[in-house]
C-alpha cells in the first residue's frame, strides 16, 4: 500500500500539518489538514481506506472533504469518505452532479477548528469550474497554503485540453489569468501543494520539484513568466496524448462513487483461463517484462506492476472487456486490484496466483516465449538481416529522436493498428522497456515473430543505431 508522507508546514509546526498521501502511478497527491483534532481532506483517491488509516493514527475528526474539480484522471473517493466519516462533500456549486453535496462558491470561507480557514478561489483552466483553496492560520491570520489542484503546479499548469478541442482555447487563456490571480492574492512563503503534476498526464508539462511556495512559483513557473501568448503557444505545442480512459472519468465522478469493493475476485482454474481468453476476455499477467518474456500463458497480455500499470492497462482495453488477474502472490493481485479501482475498472472477472506453469497444468497448452535483447543487439542484427524496428513511444518522442527506418505505432493505438506490422521479425522498443513489453505482449499474441528490446532509448546512438528527427 502506498505510504503517506507526513510533511509539516515549518510556519506552524506546532499547529497545522499538512499530510500528503501520494498515488505515484497516476502522478497525483491527496490532502490530509489538520490541527492536532479536527482535519480536512482535498482531492481524496478512490481508495479511501488509507485516509481512513491516516486518521484514526492520528486520532483526527474529519469534517469537511474538498474537491478542487470533476477528475478527469481518476474516480474519486471524497463522497465516499464523506459519507463514511459523517463529514461534509464540498464540490463547486456550478458541478453538475447527481448526488447531494454541500455546494461551494468563489470567496466562501469554511471555518475548520480553532485554527483553520479555508477560502474557495475559482481557477478555471484545467476546467471551467476548477476551485482551488487557501489555508489560513486564523491564529497568526498568514496565508500559510494553496491547494491548488489542477490550477498552478509545480513549474507547470494544469493541461486544458481535457474537455475537448472546442474548449481549449478559452481554458488555455483562463488558465494564465488563474495562475497570476493565485500568485497576486497569495504572499510569497504560502506553500503550494497541488494535486496533479508528479507524472499524472493531466499536467501539461513534468517538473522533479516535490515542494514549492509561491515565491518559488513566481521565478520559475513558465504561466508565471512568460506573458499570455508566449504561454499559450508553447503549451499547446508541447501537449501530447492522454489516457484513453479519461473519458469515463468525469462521467463516474458526476454520477457519486461509491467506496470500491477490494475483496478478493474469484479464483479461476486453467481450464477456466483458457476460456476467457478464448472468448475474448484479457488475461493480464502482472509478473515483470523479463519473467513474462522467458514464459507465459500463451494469449495473456503483460502489464506489470512494476511500472504505470493502471494507465497504460486503462488506456489499452476497450471499457466493460472482462479481466483477469494473473500474480506471483495474493498481494500482488490485491495491489493491481487497488490500482484499477482508482480509474474505475472495479471488479477483476477472477485471478490466479503462483507461476505460468501452474496457469496451463492440465490443459495441453504449452507456455509462450520470446526473446529480449538490447539496442546494441539490434545494430548487430540489422548487419545481417531486415528486421521490422517498432517504435511504440509517442508521436512527439518519435519526432525528436528515432531510429532511421523504424515503424512509429504509439502504444495506445496498436491495439487497432496490428494489422499494420509487416510479417516477418519485428523489433518493439520504446524508451525504457515497459511500454515495449506491453506492446511485445500484444504482438506474440496476435502469433508476431518478435524481439522485445528491453534497454534505454539513450543507449541506441552509442550502439551505432543512426537517428534521425529533430533532436537526433
Amino acid at each position: 500500500m502506498t505510504e503517506a508522507i507526513d510533511r509539516t508546514h515549518p510556519a506552524n509546526s506546532a499547529g497545522i500539518s499538512v499530510i500528503s498521501l501520494e498515488t505515484p502511478t497516476l502522478g497525483d497527491r491527496s490532502y490530509l489538514v489538520h490541527d492536532g483534532e479536527q482535519a480536512f481532506v482535498v482531492d481524496p483517491q478512490r481508495d479511501i481506506d488509507r485516509l481512513i488509516t491516516l486518521l484514526e493514527r492520528h486520532r483526527l475528526q474529519l469534517t469537511h472533504v474538498f474537491e478542487s474539480h470533476i477528475h478527469n484522471d481518476y474516480v474519486t473517493g471524497g463522497l465516499a469518505l464523506a459519507r463514511r466519516a459523517g463529514a461534509a462533500y464540498l464540490v463547486n456549486a456550478e458541478d453538475g452532479v447527481s448526488f447531494e453535496r454541500t455546494p461551494i462558491r468563489d470567496g466562501e470561507v469554511v471555518e475548520i477548528g480553532p485554527r483553520m480557514r479555508v477560502t474557495a478561489i475559482a481557477t478555471p483552466g484545467h476546467t471551467f469550474t476548477h476551485l482551488s483553496y487557501t489555508l489560513t492560520d486564523a491564529v497568526s491570520n498568514a496565508q500559510v497554503a494553496v491547494f491548488s489542484g489542477g490550477s498552478l503546479l509545480y513549474g507547470a499548469t494544469g493541461r486544458p485540453d481535457l474537455l475537448g478541442p472546442d474548449h481549449t482555447d478559452d481554458l488555455v487563456r483562463a488558465q494564465h489569468a488563474s495562475a497570476h490571480k493565485l500568485a497576486a492574492v497569495l504572499p510569497d512563503t504560502a506553500e503550494v501543494f497541488p494535486t496533479h503534476g508528479f507524472g499524472s498526464f493531466c499536467s501539461a508539462t513534468q517538473s522533479e520539484a516535490s515542494s514549492s511556495t509561491i515565491g518559488q512559483e513566481r521565478q520559475t513557473n513558465p504561466v508565471l513568466i512568460q506573458d499570455e501568448e508566449t504561454y499559450v503557444r508553447e503549451l499547446l505545442a508541447g501537449l501530447s496524448a492522454y489516457p484513453a480512459y479519461y473519458a469515463h472519468m468525469a462521467p463516474a465522478n458526476t454520477a457519486g462513487p461509491a467506496e470500491p469493493d477490494l475483496s478478493t475476485p474469484t479464483k479461476a482454474e486453467p481450464a477456466e483461463l483458457r476460456r476467457r481468453l478464448d472468448a475474448g476476455e484479457w488475461v493480464v499477467d502482472l509478473r515483470t517484462r523479463t519473467l513474462f518474456a522467458a514464459g507465459h500463458v500463451p494469449g495473456s497480455l503483460n502489464f506489470g506492476l512494476d511500472g504505470a500499470f493502471a494507465t497504460y492497462l486503462g488506456w489499452l482495453i476497450e471499457w466493460g472487456t472482462p479481466l483477469t488477474l494473473l500474480g506471483e502472490t495474493a498481494e500482488d493481485v490485491a495491489e493491481a486490484q487497488r490500482e484499477l479501482v482508482r480509474i474505475g475498472i472495479d471488479r477483476p472477472a477472477a485471478h490466479a496466483t503462483g507461476k505460468p506453469e501452474d496457469w496451463v497444468a492440465g490443459t495441453g497448452c504449452r507456455l509462450a516465449a520470446f526473446p529480449i535483447a538490447t539496442f546494441a543487439d539490434l545494430a548487430q542484427v540489422r548487419h545481417h538481416r531486415d528486421v521490422t524496428v517498432l517504435d511504440v513511444r509517442r508521436s512527439d518522442e518519435f519526432a525528436d529522436s528515432r531510429i532511421q527506418g523504424a515503424l512509429n505505432i504509439p502504444i495506445h493505438e496498436l491495439p487497432s493498428r496490428l494489422s499494420e506490422i509487416p510479417g516477418g521479425e519485428v523489433w518493439v522498443h520504446c524508451a525504457g522497456g515497459y511500454r515495449a513489453s506491453v506492446a511485445a505482449s500484444l504482438l506474440d499474441a496476435f502469433g508476431h515473430s518478435l524481439v522485445a528490446i528491453d534497454d534505454s532509448f539513450d543507449n541506441a546512438k552509442p550502439a551505432g543505431l543512426p537517428l534521425a528527427g529533430t533532436k537526433a
